[in-house]
């Protein structure tokens, strides 16, 4: 394997690995250090090798325990605890380079739900998942709550002292604890799969192993409680996106906007299923959820036979009934941008203008991007260019900046 193939192998499987090193040694700072000891092996030995591990995972897992078991043994203050806790490590000896663990197939589950016990505010919750599930970086956390590295070092690491000194379970609640844990669970499952759906940052559009274990996540919840209404539609959602993967992008790494893509590509068998969902989920009694509204949203788009003839009017409608139930400033910009689709950009730019006006989506990177494209539509060109070269310094990701800078070309042209 080349390094390059390490790296991928590496952030592919790095998740799971580190929710499995999580359970095994019940400390977030330890299991962190253990996986990057496992990545260091991984890169000296698995390109001379000649076979690679069938299962670079449970590899990791393996190589990660061992190198956890060192950790302890070097430090004096784990003295105390060393017998306990090697006992512990060892005897989840099953995961084995050359077979999956089935164990492992539930530890993400209990991460998450460790992440959003109840004693953590909804922003730790979102900022530990963000950490140790998506693998962003601390400075890449910071940059999405709008606040210093620092600051944000400190809160993980307060946050992280709170699971190991209030012995939070690492570990699925019983049935009758699930209900309050629950939303902030979805939550943070959408938020594995946006980061797979859109990456935050780097040269890769996507990181599909994200979204797939997302997709998996919502499976296992909704074969836990299956009449939830709320599940079904974050799993339809999820899944009628991800049915677009093969057409979202250019063999290059280019992004290819909805209107461009092949709809021939799509996965008309994922299509299919999550379209079931959304129409169980709307079916559930009570009022309508929000993730089922938008599932709803995301199957008109995926049924319609070409952008052209889009149901905008009903899409808008929906968007609509979603700014009732939950509403907040994104669901407003995305409103604003099917607008422009029904009653023209002029009649969206006011809309972003005065959510603008109000400072609801300061720092948020897409509504320079939406603007621009607006301006672009109304031939405002100068005013275009400056929303561009500002969704330019706005974002991380690598295929967004080279959207911007054909868009800046043409308008050159």
């Amino acid at each position: 394997m080349t390094p390059a193939e390490i790296d991928k192998t590496f952030r592919d499987e790095a998740g799971r690995a580190l929710a499995t090193l999580i359970r095994l040694v019940g400390d977030f700072d330890l299991a962190e250090d253990a996986l990057q000891d496992a990545f260091a092996v991984a890169l000296e030995r698995w390109p001379a090798a000649a076979d690679p591990p069938s299962n670079p995972r449970a590899w990791l897992v393996n190589v990660g325990r061992n190198k956890a078991i060192d950790r302890l043994r070097r430090q004096i203050a784990f003295r105390s605890k060393q017998g306990q806790l090697t006992h512990e490590l060892l005897y989840d000896a099953a995961a084995s380079c050359e077979a999956p663990d089935p164990a492992l197939d539930d530890d993400m589950l209990r991460l998450i739900f460790t992440c959003c016990h109840p004693a953590f505010a909804t922003e730790v919750q979102v900022a530990l998942t963000l950490r140790t599930v998506c693998g962003l970086t601390t400075a890449q956390v910071a940059r999405a709550f709008l606040a210093s590295e620092d600051a944000m070092a400190q809160r993980l690491v307060r946050a992280k002292q709170k699971i190991r000194l209030a012995g939070i379970p690492y570990e699925v609640p019983e049935r009758e604890a699930l209900g309050p844990r629950l939303r902030g669970v979805l939550a943070v499952v959408y938020l594995v799969f946006t980061e797979g759906y859109v990456a935050t940052a780097g040269e890769d559009l996507m990181r599909p192993s994200l979204a797939r274990e997302a997709i998996r996540l919502g499976r296992l919840l909704d074969a836990l409680m299956p009449q939830r209404g709320e599940i079904k539609g974050l799993l339809a959602l999820m899944l009628l996106h991800d049915a677009r993967r093969a057409s979202r992008e250019t063999a290059g790494g280019d992004v290819v906007l909805l209107e461009e893509q092949d709809r021939a590509l799509w996965d008309r068998e994922q299509i299919a299923e999550g379209v079931r969902l959304v129409e169980d989920a709307l079916r559930m009694p009570g009022p309508p959820q929000s993730y089922a509204v938008q599932a709803a949203i995301a199957a008109l788009h995926a049924r319609a036979p070409s952008y052209r003839d889009t149901d905008w009017p009903q899409i808008a409608g929906l968007y609509e009934v979603l700014l009732r139930i939950s509403p907040s400033p994104v669901i407003e910009l995305n409103h604003a941008a099917v607008v422009s689709m029904v009653d023209g950009p002029a009649r969206a730019l006011d809309l972003i203008d005065a959510l603008q006006a109000r400072g609801g989506l300061d720092g948020y990177e897409l509504m320079p991007a939406v603007r621009a494209d607006l301006l672009r539509r109304l031939g405002r060109n100068q005013a275009a260019r400056e929303a561009y070269l500002a969704a330019t310094a706005a974002t991380q990701l690598e295929p967004l900046r080279r959207l911007y800078a054909r868009r800046l070309a043409e308008l050159d042209r």
